[in-house]
């Protein structure tokens, strides 16, 4: 299971007016057990895009990386890990902290 540590988030601008909706990019540091096939020795984060429309809110992109060296980590989250995320990232927009 994942276990978010620290996280940061910033509004994503959309000078041009093509995006529906707010978006936002946040970066979470997991705590990964050692015994999962996402374990990195160095650290895993993950920098996920979600997007907050009148009708819903969701995840739009997420991709893993190592902490240490910022490399690309080909692995794609199970259902059950993904909706910790978005539960992480809806709560805290709603925690009113963000604009």
């Amino acid at each position: 299971m994942l276990t978010i540590t620290e996280y940061s988030v910033e509004f994503v601008k959309d000078p041009f007016g093509i995006l529906a909706g707010k978006r936002y990019e946040f970066i979470l540091d997991l705590d990964v057990p050692d015994d999962d096939e996402l374990y990195e020795e160095q650290g895993v984060y993950a920098r996920v895009i979600y997007s907050v429309e009148e009708a819903a809110s969701r995840i739009v992109r997420y991709e893993l990386r190592e902490r240490a060296t910022d490399r690309y980590l080909e692995i794609e989250l199970e259902d059950e890990e993904l909706a910790v995320l978005a539960d992480f990232c809806r709560e805290q927009l709603e925690s009113g902290e963000i604009s």
